[in-house]
């Protein structure tokens, strides 16, 4: 006795992880660490630390309290990158918003501009244009390797650096 598949047994599997890059980096779980790029995001970093201690100062936020370690340090990068760099930049590419200027595609500066968008509603305009820069690292990460671990990594760990700053400056 033959048994026929179902037209839905035979459909290909969902592309949608892939898409919005929630699958393992290319490459590797964790070879990205050693990347040239993922080493360059994280040593640029202490030196804007240092500025901003130096030029902002007593300004600065502080985080106060567990909940505030790890909703700024955990759960903004874990969201964040999913809807900007997963969801949107996602479809932006899938849309034909791949052409490159630079190390820069299309789909990530439309999703820079809307990542800065987003920080105005809770941020000064200086502090929300601050992010575009390493919301194009973040995005360029996310091409990079096809997934938006890496960018969610680098962006706690930037996160972590200015709440980690802005505390030293109020200790």
């Amino acid at each position: 006795m033959t048994v026929m598949a179902h037209d839905a047994d035979r459909r290909p599997p969902s592309t949608w992880p892939r898409e919005y890059g929630l699958v393992r980096p290319d490459g590797g779980a964790w070879i990205w660490l050693s990347d040239t790029h993922v080493l360059a995001a994280l040593a640029a970093a202490a030196p804007v630390w240092a500025l901003l201690v130096m030029t902002v100062g007593d300004r600065m936020h502080v985080t106060t309290g567990w909940a505030g370690w790890i909703t700024l340090v955990l759960a903004q990068p874990l969201i964040e990158e999913i809807v900007f760099r997963g969801v949107l930049q996602g479809q932006l590419l899938q849309m034909g918003l791949s052409r490159r200027h630079g190390p820069f595609t299309n789909a990530n500066l439309v999703t820079t501009v809307c990542f800065v968008g987003a920080h105005l509603f809770t941020q000064p305009p200086a502090w929300a244009l601050a992010v575009s820069v390493p919301s194009l690292v973040f995005g360029h990460l996310r091409e990079r390797f096809g997934s938006v671990w890496p960018a969610v990594f680098v962006h706690a760990i930037y996160n972590a650096g200015f709440a980690l700053a802005a505390w030293w400056v109020h200790a």
